[in-house]
């Protein structure tokens, strides 16, 4: 586990024209040198010498042993660049997905399925615009999470990044807090938690038999991880009590992270924000990971480190709101040097804590990650 894999490799040459090709002199579509870049041959080679009990050390298996606390010594790499990016790194890479092959990403988040709100009676009621109260969309009914047609989409990028490129696919799941926000608006919402509780719980129970549903589907389809969506952070503390939380939301969370956990899959929660008043219920809720655990909003990584590393993984590593995006390079290789410090060999997995945010240059997103891969490698 701890002894270093013997590494052959050489230069993989990208191209700097825009056009994304990998020619290794002269670009055919423009007389310009191409530059030879390490990073995504590097990890390839790497990866193709290390052994953990017998299997090849590939992303699926990487990411896999980190999130249960075998690290291996080199740190799964992920982003999420395609929001905001996309034309971009088109530009500069050919498209997103060259981007991410570039760098070898360990991991892929996938998006599709049914909506729960996509029935047509729904529909209708929200074109008609207005408040909508709990009481009248309980009466209303949701989606099927059976319709075959609605995962053609999840079948194809299953196809594209797990079975072409072996990488370690998680699915975004409905929550329960941040889907109703689509429906009601985060204000009306926040204010139906107290004004109307039983109507509340009710509307959670039918999204959670939903919801299980729908993430017995994707496992079926082959995910490797059922990632449940659900903002519950403020910049500084959740954006509800968490006595409510405990009440309405945790219990919902509770039963859905039993049941994939019953079929054998990994569970993870998506939560921006402060979330530390509830970090004991997730624990014991079972999440096998966390995204984003976001540092920047009170949530330290010495809390993570001293009380939580033993029994759940975090996702992220590189923050888009004080960090990635504002022409420091500098203040980037500082961070990205600190936070590998500390957590580099841990339940973690490298990514970017959201969005990247349109303002970020290409050329700040590749020194980050040219950097970030560096750096996965160069302890263990």
């Amino acid at each position: 586990m701890g002894r270093k894999a013997a590494i052959t490799w050489q230069p993989f040459w990208v191209c700097q024209n825009g056009c994304g090709c990998t020619c290794r002199r002269v670009c055919k579509n423009v007389s310009r040198a191409s530059k030879p870049i390490q990073s995504a041959f590097f990890r390839r080679q790497m990866r193709q010498h290390i052994n953990i009990g017998g299997k090849n050390m590939d992303s699926k298996t990487l990411v896999s042993e980190t999130i249960r606390g075998r690290n291996p010594g080199i740190t799964p790499i992920y982003g999420w660049v395609r929001e905001n990016m996309s034309g971009p790194i088109s530009k500069a890479f050919g498209s997103v997905e060259a981007f991410e092959d570039h760098y070898h990403f360990d991991l892929a988040h996938l998006f599709g399925g049914p909506a729960p709100f996509d029935s047509p009676e729904i529909r209708a009621r929200i074109a008609e615009g207005g408040e909508i109260l709990p009481e009248e969309l309980l009466a209303l009914p949701l989606s099927s999470p059976d319709e075959a047609t609605a995962y053609e989409g999840v079948r194809a990028q299953l196809q594209h990044y797990s079975t072409e490129r072996g990488r370690f696919c998680y699915v975004q799941t409905p929550g329960f807090l941040e889907c109703y926000n689509d429906v009601f608006g985060i204000e009306n919402h926040l204010c139906w938690l107290m004004m109307y509780p039983d109507e509340i719980k009710a509307l959670y129970e039918r999204q959670l038999a939903w919801t299980k549903r729908f993430a017995s589907n994707m496992m079926d389809l082959g995910v490797d991880m059922i990632h449940v969506s659900d903002d519950w952070g403020s910049q500084r503390s959740l954006l509800v009590n968490p006595e409510v939380w405990r009440e309405l939301i945790g219990p919902c969370h509770a039963e859905l992270a039993h049941y994939v956990k019953e079929r054998g899959f990994l569970v993870s929660l998506h939560s921006d924000g402060c979330i530390q008043s509830v970090l004991p219920d997730i624990r014991v809720i079972g999440y096998d990971l966390i995204h984003p655990w976001q540092e920047s909003s009170n949530m330290p990584y010495d809390l993570y480190l001293n009380e939580y590393q033993n029994t759940v993984a975090i996702m992220g590593g590189l923050c888009v709101q004080t960090t990635l995006g504002f022409g420091d390079y500098d203040r980037v290789s500082r961070e990205l040097e600190r936070v590998f410090g500390l957590l580099k060999g841990k339940r973690w997995v490298f990514c970017t804590t959201h969005y990247v945010q349109a303002h970020c240059s290409v050329e700040e997103l590749v020194f980050a990650f040219d950097k970030a891969v560096a750096l996965a490698q160069q302890h263990g």
